[in-house]
């Protein structure tokens, strides 16, 4: 709930300021009843009429009147607004409701109420509303929709009153407002087998000591009901105390999703444009991996994530999982180009540690950008690059590619990520997400296939497995290898 207040202004009650105000709200009706009036009382003057004078002065006099009692009138009403929902997928309606309450021991007249919206959420709502009772209640809703991400302020919400001659309208503005927040599209992705994982916590997990530190990986002391087995004979010998080996706890897998968001990168704009394409598949990756137990991060290429989020990214379940999903998705409805041209400060941020499982969505690489784009697979257990090139998105159907569009440039560069162990995936303008995920994890498939066939041949069959290995899309999603 939000928007409560008393909707007239009591500043302008007095002095100039409101007989300014309570004029201003004269009709156009209104002001052709003045103007005659004004009219009729000179040529009465002119023609020693006085009956037309009198006929003058009644008209000029209605619409002040009329003016006078309506700015008077000390209407109390409260309003409220309520989203349902506060956050809605791109493309998705949102429905605000409206409530209106009369405070006061009188009866309102005839109200009109509207609300301030922006363009992009469609036209601006207008209700009438009939006499309100003391202590009565009217509430009416609308709907709104945007194909297009951000954050739209809604309000204040306005009341018109207006006399029953249609001579004065006046309006009245609550002071508050409301922000709906338009998240990116999440499509969902297909349970591909990931190393034989079906979960963050799965077979092929990592597996870290119970607690920190290098002194952590000697025994420990016996405590009472520690398992006989697990006593360490060898320690218990040299210390001459009874020791045990400490207790392994798996650690949750790790996936940090890669936004490109440089200007150079993208071109277009629009909900059907390369850019949206990318930040609506990071939304759903995310997403998805998060509701799969990994602790999952965002990052761009400025080197910045998501505020709040812990060094780890973010992880949990149940409710825990939903606010990290809604922090995240706040944050996506809002991001926009970087004038960065380079992927270098997220490359700082990669090489710091191992980060798991790498999936980036990356628009236009030059040969410099592709190099740093390499190097980055050599801290992460495995890597996917989803490439949009933003050339072919922008170009018709009918349209043939340039010198450059889908030439030996791009894919030279596609080969280097490809060699640097990288599972490259073109994404063609268009393209649905869930296709592309399923294509990432058949070339993922095909490439481990033909280095188990190429690595029984001999030396050239290992090379290939070497460098096919270090591709492979599922190994990192449960094994953070350097």
């Amino acid at each position: 709930m939000a928007d409560a207040g008393v909707p007239h202004a009591q500043d302008d009650r007095d002095g100039g300021g409101g007989v300014r105000t309570a004029l201003s709200g004269l009709t156009t009706r209104g002001r052709s009843f003045l103007a005659a009036g004004v009219a009729a009382a000179v040529c009465a003057y002119v023609l020693g009429q006085s009956e037309l004078l009198r006929v003058g002065l009644l008209l000029a006099a209605l619409p002040l009147v009329c003016a006078t009692v309506l700015y008077r009138t000390r209407y109390r009403v409260a309003g409220s607004r309520r989203l349902s929902p506060a956050r809605v997928p791109a493309g998705s309606e949102a429905r605000v409701h409206l409530r209106m309450d009369n405070v006061s021991r009188l009866p309102t007249g005839l109200l009109m109420l509207q609300d301030r919206v922006p363009y992009v959420l469609g036209p601006r709502p207008r209700f009438v509303l009939d006499r309100v009772e003391p202590g009565g209640r009217r509430e009416v809703s609308y709907r709104v929709r945007s194909d297009l991400r951000g954050r739209y302020p809604l309000g204040p919400l306005q009341l018109r009153l207006t006399d029953p001659f249609g001579m004065c309208e006046l309006t009245r503005s609550f002071s508050a407002y409301d922000t709906l927040t338009v998240v990116p599209r999440v499509e969902p992705l297909a349970p591909v087998r990931l190393s034989g994982e079906a979960k963050g916590y799965g077979d092929g997990r990592q597996r870290s000591l119970a607690l920190a530190g290098e002194d952590d990986v000697i025994p420990r002391g016996y405590r009472y009901g520690d398992d006989l087995r697990r006593v360490h004979w060898r320690s218990t010998a040299r210390y001459g105390e009874l020791m045990v080996r400490r207790e392994e706890q798996p650690q949750r897998a790790r996936c940090t999703v890669l936004l490109d968001t440089r200007a150079i990168a993208f071109r277009g704009a629009g909900p059907d444009s390369a850019f949206e394409w990318a930040v609506s598949g990071a939304a759903s990756v995310l997403v998805h991996m998060l509701e799969r137990g990994f602790s999952v991060r965002l990052l761009t290429d400025t080197g910045s994530s998501v505020p709040g989020e812990g060094g780890d990214g973010f992880a949990g379940s149940g409710q825990e999982s939903a606010d990290a999903a809604g922090l995240m998705m706040d944050t996506l409805a809002v991001i926009d180009h970087s004038d960065g041209a380079g992927l270098s400060r997220a490359y700082d941020v990669l090489r710091g540690g191992n980060e798991g499982l790498l999936v980036a969505f990356l628009g236009d690489l030059d040969e410099q950008q592709a190099a740093v784009t390499a190097r980055m697979r050599q801290r992460s257990g495995g890597a996917v690059a989803f490439v949009l090139d933003s050339g072919a998105w922008t170009r018709e159907p009918t349209d043939v590619p340039g010198p450059g569009g889908g030439g030996g440039g791009a894919g030279e560069r596609l080969r280097m990520l490809r060699e640097a162990g990288w599972t490259v995936v073109p994404v063609p303008r268009g393209a649905a997400l869930d296709e592309v995920w399923r294509q990432a994890d058949r070339t993922r498939t095909g490439v481990a296939a033909g280095v188990a066939t190429s690595g029984a041949g001999g030396p050239a069959g290992g090379a290939a497995g070497g460098a096919a290995g270090g591709a492979g899309f599922g190994a990192g999603f449960g094994e953070a290898r350097v």
